[in-house]
């Protein structure tokens, strides 16, 4: 059984997919962009913005889910341009205690929705 989780504080989908579904006591979040969801508003001109913002949208979904980033077992990170992989790697890094820190892959990608820089999805377990 499966339960969709959704909430106002992280961007609604723009497309056919929930924020996230709970599966017995495993959340599967989908990837979230910089969007900030009280305006709207796409934030690309800054990386660590950019990242912080991604971050922040994942931490909303695990907060509706009634968990935090020390549930997150694993993490996929889509990057546009392996340079900034510094910048985003320590802004990531900063959400996450490094000694309980999840699993991870990063991977460069041709593109990414709405051409932004970073996509993370996250998979978390109570």
């Amino acid at each position: 059984m499966k339960k969709i989780i959704f909430t106002e504080k992280a961007p609604a989908p723009i497309g056919p997919y929930n924020q996230a579904v709970l599966s017995g006591n495993t959340l599967y979040a989908s990837g979230q962009i910089a969007i900030n969801p009280a305006s709207g508003e796409l934030i690309t001109d800054n990386i660590n913005d950019e990242t912080h913002q991604v971050m922040q949208n994942i931490a909303a979904i695990l907060e509706a889910a009634d968990m935090t980033f020390e549930n997150v077992v694993k993490a996929t990170i889509f990057i546009m341009d392996m340079n900034n992989f510094g910048a985003i790697n320590t802004v990531y890094g900063s959400y996450f205690d490094e000694k309980t820190a999840p699993a991870r892959e990063t991977v460069q990608v041709a593109c990414l929705p709405k051409n932004v820089n970073v996509e993370i999805s996250v998979i978390a377990v109570q």
